[in-house]
């Protein structure tokens, strides 16, 4: 089976720091893979609000739906350890645009490499319940956030 490559942005305009709970641990003893999912999740929600949006807006009837993800897992994370998640948007399309993530933490003072990753986003319409054109301006402030275009 071949592996899936994920190419990251040359930098990342936004990074956030996670801890590693007790219930982020499986029973391999190290983070597991649902909860990779939920701490991009959070780091998500953090970068979108950055650019001043929220990933559901049922006031304006509009919102991101994640069409797909993709992890490339690359290292073991433990309890205890604290996660810098970096976030960047680009590949951007009429109906959305690929979030880019890269989980890292540190260790006996080296840095280590947990996972990239990325998701694809759509545009979508909750008060209608479908998929809509990403606006120019959340297009901007993604982009004013860093990240490639």
């Amino acid at each position: 089976m071949a592996r899936i490559k994920i190419d990251l942005p040359a930098q990342f305009g936004f990074s956030t720091t996670i801890p590693i709970r007790i219930q982020d641990v499986n029973y391999g003893g190290h983070v597991g893979n649902d909860a990779i999912l939920s701490i991009m999740h959070e780091a998500r929600m953090q970068f979108i609000q950055r650019a001043g949006y929220k990933e559901l807006d049922h006031e304006a009837g509009t919102g991101l739906i994640m069409a797909d993800v993709a992890v490339a897992y690359k290292g073991e994370g433990f309890h205890g350890d604290i996660f810098t998640v970096e976030v960047a948007a680009g590949e951007y399309s009429p109906f959305g645009f690929e979030l880019f993530y890269q989980l890292t933490t540190r260790r006996n003072d080296q840095a280590i490499t947990i996972a990239t990753a990325k998701t694809g986003m759509v545009c979508f319409d909750y008060n209608a319940r479908k998929v809509m054109k990403l606006p120019a301006e959340m297009k901007m402030a993604l982009e004013s956030l860093g990240g490639q275009g």
